[in-house]
């Protein structure tokens, strides 16, 4: 099902730190990313990492005391994972699965205190529910549940109907998906609204943050903005951190960060 997802990603994971590393907007939105888990999060909770890729979330996590289960269907990402744990000596912490994140029923742990999902991994997929559908039997009541999630609405592409690039303003609104394309590879990308999120999870799940990530500061393709413009990004990095959690900068966004609890209705 996920086949080309799995070689465009595999081959990106050779430069993927490096990348992430020279990107300024990426390095930001990843740390208010973990600011945001950071409020929810309790010392020594079992965190299941969805699409964890490299792991460089799992191994911020493990170093603060969390035990981690990563799941990616890039086996390139792993191995970069694997790399990471047995360097920091994190081999008690982290532990990694090949594995779509539609195949939860394949865990060799069963047993969460929290689901964590970073940068658009979900937007791999079209139905979310395919994915949902395993969080109640994997995650303890009152366990938590954070999703990075790609949106239809993002103001920075919108705002480019005025320099004439029509298909790039428009591209997250076709219903179908549009063609990403990762290393030469091709594959069908989604964008989720956060309603639609929020349907897909049902009724034992109850919202509990929801946060605009980049809506107001450019999207990290925009790589040089920062370098060219360096106190404006600063005003508008800001400026996004004072009003994320407002609408509608909460949902119009480059990413938006929802987190829930679960809460088992019976």
């Amino acid at each position: 099902m996920f086949e080309s997802v799995k070689e465009a990603f595999s081959r990106q994971s050779d430069y993927f730190d490096e990348y992430e590393e020279q990107n300024q907007i990426l390095k930001w939105m990843r740390k208010v990313t973990r600011n945001h888990v950071s409020k929810y999060l309790r010392n020594k909770d079992s965190i299941l990492e969805l699409n964890a890729g490299t792991g460089l979330d799992a191994v911020y996590f493990a170093e603060k005391g969390n035990k981690i289960h990563c799941i990616d269907i890039s086996e390139g990402m792993l191995n970069k994972l694997d790399e990471k744990i047995k360097s920091r000596n994190l081999v008690s912490s982290i532990s990694y699965q090949v594995l779509s994140f539609t195949e939860l029923d394949k865990l060799k742990n069963n047993s969460f205190d929290y689901i964590f999902s970073n940068f658009g991994g979900l937007n791999c997929i079209e139905n979310l529910e395919d994915v949902f559908i395993h969080f109640n039997k994997i995650l303890h009541p009152g366990g938590k549940v954070t999703l990075v999630i790609i949106p239809p609405i993002c103001p920075w592409e919108l705002a480019l109907i005025f320099k004439g690039k029509f298909r790039t303003a428009f591209r997250r609104l076709h219903k179908n998906g549009i063609t990403a394309n990762v290393e030469g590879i091709q594959f069908t990308s989604y964008y989720h609204s956060v309603s639609k999120t929020i349907d897909a999870l049902g009724q034992d799940f109850r919202i509990i943050d929801l946060q605009g990530l980049a809506s107001l500061s450019p999207p990290p393709y925009m790589i040089n903005f920062p370098k060219r413009l360096p106190n404006l990004y600063s005003l508008l990095t800001r400026c996004d951190e004072k009003l994320s959690h407002f609408f509608p900068f909460n949902r119009c966004a480059d990413h938006f960060i929802l987190t829930v609890e679960y809460n088992p209705k019976f």
